[in-house]
């Protein structure tokens, strides 16, 4: 009898986030697949979990997605963490997933951690219809993607490198405006989590000014309605 897939989500920040049924379904696992087991081991031993323990990567995920799918036809329950969050979002385990249901192997998703939900519920802009962008394009349709999004009316939500944070913002400013909305999330939650709200322009001389670090979630506000524009024009 074949095995499952389980996908577990995992603490962005604060190690409480887990789940008790995570815990237990990596405790019950009879394979852990993690991005990285060098950091998957600290939560694993923060929980007492003592399950083997094996690379899955997007480095290696092609090659291995094959043979833990025949693995777990043969009868493994195969549990995939990654760093942090939900695997699959900007983070390897798609592949996987794919491979496993096409084969029609269970997979169980768990509800859990991950960082664009919280980031955009706090972020004060409207959070009833937005889209995940993930990582723009760092340099190939970069500015095509831009343009493409400036007529998007939902809110958007992007990861970004702390490095890379001002270039974006202040891209972003020159395609959708520099009086556009958005909202930075930084280091959710961690003991230095910070939301800094304001205007493309504004945050983006912000973080001129204070170097940002740690993990980036940005939010923008999507444009406004034809009929906000011309109300606009109007005044």
């Amino acid at each position: 009898m074949a095995g499952k897939l389980y996908i577990v989500p995992t603490p962005v920040g604060n190690l409480e986030d887990m789940t008790i049924r995570a815990v237990n379904v990596l405790k019950e696992a009879d394979l852990i697949l993690a991005e990285d087991t060098r950091t998957s081991s600290v939560l694993l031993k923060h929980y007492d979990i003592h399950g083997r323990l094996e690379s899955h990567h997007k480095f290696n995920e092609h090659k291995t997605s094959e043979m833990i799918k025949e693995r777990i036809l043969q009868g493994l329950n195969v549990a995939l963490v990654s760093d942090a969050g939900t695997p699959g979002v900007s983070d390897p385990g798609f592949l996987l997933v794919r491979t496993c249901a096409a084969e029609g192997i269970e997979v169980q998703t768990l509800p859990g951690a991950t960082a664009c939900i919280p980031a955009i519920v706090s972020s004060g802009l409207p959070c009833d219809r937005f889209c995940f962008e993930g990582f723009l394009p760092v340099k190939k349709g970069r500015q095509t993607r831009l343009k493409e999004l400036s007529t998007e009316p939902r809110t958007m939500i992007f990861y970004e490198s702390p490095y890379r944070l001002v270039k974006t913002l202040e891209q972003l400013a020159e395609a959708f405006g520099p009086e556009r909305e958005c909202s930075v999330a930084r280091e959710i939650s961690k003991l230095h989590e910070e939301h800094r709200r304001g205007s493309l322009a504004d945050v983006a001389a912000w973080y001129k000014e204070h170097e940002p670090k740690g993990e980036i979630v940005l939010i923008v506000a999507g444009a406004p309605s034809k009929k906000h524009r011309k109300d606009d024009d109007e005044d």
